[in-house]
């Protein structure tokens, strides 16, 4: 299936949730917010919610600095 993750298009296995998304990006652990086709997604319901063709996905990483 095809995404667009922050604008670009990216291939992903059927049945990749959201928490697949992050891990296959490299950025489990991280302080990061996701947006699913304008709406955030929680933390705790990145494992249960699963992408579908089309979907829109927003990934932004907080960056410390002083």
């Amino acid at each position: 299936m095809q995404i667009q993750l922050n604008g670009e298009a990216m291939e992903l296995p059927e049945a990749t949730t959201v928490a697949g998304l992050i891990e296959r990006l490299e950025l489990t652990g991280k302080r990061l917010a996701v947006e699913l086709n304008e709406d955030i997604v929680p933390r705790s319901q990145h494992p249960d919610i699963t992408l579908n063709d089309g979907d829109r996905v927003e990934v932004v990483h907080a960056i410390g600095g002083g």
